[in-house]
């Protein structure tokens, strides 16, 4: 499928989706709010790729949403449109859509990596607190922009941006507008490393992304599955899931595999994860 949002490319099991708008600071079109999602979940459901890599071109990753979205007339449901409680309604189930669309980077079987350069400004945020791991260039830094237009970012920044780094830190962006440097965001959690230039972000990111695909990508999922169950449960919760997880998803031979891998010095073989049937 051809996207305009983004491209998209496939390669040794490592899906790699890069925004190619810099001439328009890689902002978040109408089409990508559709496009991400859609594409997020074809690899996913589909077992495409065992890991995922969000990059970006030219100066600033993103300089968030699109104008054209923020101005874009307002959905309506039936009824009268003049008639603002039903405006209002309409307007919360947009903003649900836009939510998942980086929903869908959180409930992807496969990690996500986001390797951020420049800026990543408003939606940026939102986005890349969905995604598993974040790393940067020396020159890159987050800003939850929205104070700065007079409204609350409401695509995601709170709810996940709460659970990687502190509150107050949380609350310093959101009511100043002020930007996170890289080298900060990393002190407090937010970004796994911090590397010299652009370049060379992206090929330690991928580097990463490979070294992940190599791995059981049922053991992948799993762990993935329990970290975001954790996330959002209790301790007794999350010990209770896991163990019935493993219950199902133990896989002696995958175990067997790996150690013999590492006896005869090679890359272990697994199998890849099943396409997801769909319901007719």
């Amino acid at each position: 499928m051809e996207y305009t949002a983004f491209s998209l490319s496939i390669k040794d099991k490592v899906a790699h989706l890069a925004f190619n708008r810099p001439e328009a600071l890689n902002t978040l079109t109408r089409a990508f709010w559709t496009e991400l999602p859609a594409a997020i979940r074809d690899i996913s459901d589909n077992a495409r790729a065992r890991v995922l890599v969000i990059s970006s071109s030219g100066r600033h990753f993103t300089a968030g949403m699109d104008l054209d979205v923020f101005l874009s007339p307002q959905p309506v449901t039936a009824g009268d449109p003049t008639d603002i409680y039903v405006r209002n309604e309409a307007f919360r189930q947009h903003v649900h859509s836009l939510q998942d669309s980086f929903t869908a980077l959180d409930e992807a079987r496969i990690p996500v990596l986001a390797a951020i350069q420049g800026g990543c400004v408003g939606g940026g945020v939102d986005m890349v607190s969905a995604c598993d791991m974040r790393y940067c260039a020396a020159d890159a830094f987050f800003q939850i922009a929205e104070i700065n237009i007079g409204m609350t970012a409401d695509v995601g920044t709170f709810p996940r941006l709460c659970k990687l780094i502190p509150e107050g830190w949380v609350r310093e962006l959101a009511y100043t507008g002020r930007r996170l440097p890289a080298a900060r965001a990393k002190e407090i959690g937010l970004v796994n490393e911090v590397f010299p230039d652009h370049e060379t972000l992206l090929s330690e990111v991928m580097i990463r992304a490979r070294e992940i695909a190599e791995k059981n990508p049922v053991a992948v999922t799993g762990s993935k599955v329990m970290i975001n169950y954790a996330r959002d449960h209790s301790i007794r919760d999350a010990l209770d899931y896991i163990a019935t997880w493993q219950t199902g998803m133990w896989s002696p031979p995958h175990m067997a595999e790996a150690l013999l891998a590492q006896s005869e010095r090679r890359a272990p073989v697994y199998p890849d994860l099943v396409p997801i049937k769909k319901k007719m």
